[in-house]
Order: structure tokens, then sequence, then C-alpha cells
């Protein structure tokens, strides 16, 4: 089977276009016809319609996403199979992801990209006080509305899926290397903390336009995640205050000990950077999740 075509139904979702496409699933904009209700239809993509056990996980790590309950987690609707298909309704957002806001109008108004930030790591709280890891923290999974309101997507989803069934295949990448925390890459022990390096590596985006390490090939940009401290904003945007620089280095960290002890903290840093300042609050120490 191919991509769904416009017009076709899947468990009562009429497909009204193609919206996105991942390494596990395609996202159509559809019509719940039971209710006239556009949800962002997420079924899993068509090569791996035959695995059996993807299918189980994908649906087992979808229902566990409906638990979480925070303003700034997309709502999942419904999840389920339909003649052989397995599917995803969640709530449509119309607006633009992080990536695709940076890629038209070049790096955000530091005010905005710590508030932007600051909602990524409320959402992530909540994920990891649930028991979930995101491990895949990147742009193009931050949702913004035309408020400005984010909603995080696709935690715990394709991510936990593939790696609970086996990995990944020989030299095959599962997760942006972009932002991936150097446990991962390592193939050590995930915590709620390798999110937190990867919203690290997001706001350091969002503020300069560019990814943290820039290198020709993924073999060289592995080296940098294990190996390189990432390069300070400021250096890359006049004008940037230097508590920016301060806030993804300390997100960054290889270590995880040396780290923001949760993704909460990373953002009040951010919105407290933003004013020039260093954050008033305690530390809010969650116990890390993996």
């Amino acid at each position: 089977m191919g991509e769904l075509a416009p017009g076709a139904v899947v468990a009562g979702y009429r497909i009204e276009m193609l919206i996105g496409r991942g390494g596990m699933g395609v996202v159509y904009r559809a019509v719940q016809t039971g209710l006239e209700r556009v949800v962002a239809l997420k079924v899993i993509a068509p090569e791996l319609l035959d695995d059996e056990d993807v299918r189980r996980r994908f649906l087992s790590e979808a229902r566990a996403a409906a638990s979480v309950d925070h303003p700034n987690v997309i709502p999942v609707h419904d999840a389920g199979e339909d003649n052989g298909i397995a599917y995803i309704a969640m709530r449509y957002v119309d607006g633009d992801d992080l990536r695709t806001l940076v890629r038209r109008g070049g790096a955000l108004d530091p005010a905005e990209a710590a508030h932007l930030i600051a909602q990524a790591g409320a959402a992530l709280d909540a994920i990891h006080r649930a028991g979930f890891v995101h491990r895949d923290v990147k742009p193009a999974n931050l949702l913004v509305d035309p408020d400005r309101h984010v909603y995080l997507t696709d935690f715990g989803l394709a991510k936990a899926v593939l790696t609970r069934t086996g990995g990944t295949a020989t030299g095959q990448w599962v997760g942006t290397l972009d932002y991936v925390a150097p446990e991962q890459i390592r193939g050590g022990r995930i915590d709620a903390r390798a999110d937190v390096y990867a919203l690290g590596g997001v706001l350091h985006y969002a503020l300069t336009a560019k990814v943290p390490f820039e290198r020709d090939g993924d073999e060289a940009k592995l080296w940098a995640q294990l190996s390189a401290p990432p390069p300070a904003p400021s250096s890359l945007r006049r004008g940037l205050r230097a508590e920016f620089d301060v806030t993804v280095a300390r997100a960054m960290a290889k270590g995880p000990d040396d780290r923001y002890p949760s993704a909460g903290d990373l953002g009040r840093a951010a919105r407290a950077a933003a004013l020039g300042r260093s954050p008033s609050e305690p530390e809010r120490r969650q116990k890390p999740r993996g």
C-alpha cells in the first residue's frame, strides 16, 4: 500500500492531504466524519505495515501518550487499527513547526525563543513525570500555533518503538543527529536529561538559525556530539546576551549530571537569559526517568 489518497477513509477519518512524513509514520490532515472535526492522522509508514511487532508497539505507545494531559503536549484523540492500518488521531495545529519558522524567517527574537523553549520544557517535564523519555526532541517536533503556543509532538512513539524492537540495522540512525545526546550515541542508559541536551540544541538553533554542530558528514557530527563543546550562540549572532551562552553550554554538557536536572529548569534559565539575568527560582530536581 502506498500513501493514502485524498478522500480515502480510515477508521472514520477522511483524508484531506499529506502534511508530513518521518521514518516511522506518515501524517495527514483528515476529518473525523462523525464530528466533522479536523485532526492530524498519523499512520504507520507503508513499508512497516507488515511488521506486527512495530504495529503493536506503535499502538501501545500511542495509548500511553494519550495519558499525558498537559497544555503543551499534543492531545491524542484516538488510536487503533483499521483494515491492517495502525493510526493515531491527534489535534491538528494550524501553524508551523519551529524548523519551518526559523528557515522562513531566520533566527528568532531572543525573548520569543526563550518563550517557546520554556513551553517545550514544561511539556517535557510532564512527559518525564509520566515515565517517558521523548528521545527525539528537535525543531520539527515543536508545533507553534498563530498565538505562539507550543505543542510538543511525537514523544515516545517512533523512537521508543524502534528501540524496544531490537534497535536498528548497521549504519542506520534513529532520531535526529543534530540534537542527539552523547549517551544515546554510545548506547548507554537514557533518561530525562537526554531530552534536556536536545532541547538545549533546539534553543541554540532558535537563537542562531544554525544547528549546534555544523559538520560535513555524519561521522564528523557524531564526533562533535561526543567530544566538542557546543559553540556559544553569541559567537554566531552579534548582540546576543552572554547568559544564553551559559544556558546552552550547561544544557548541552556531555555528562548528564552536569546538565540542568529538568527541562523546565532549562526553560526557566532561557527566560532569565532573555532578561540578562540568572534564574531566580530554585531548580526543581525531578527524578530522571528512563
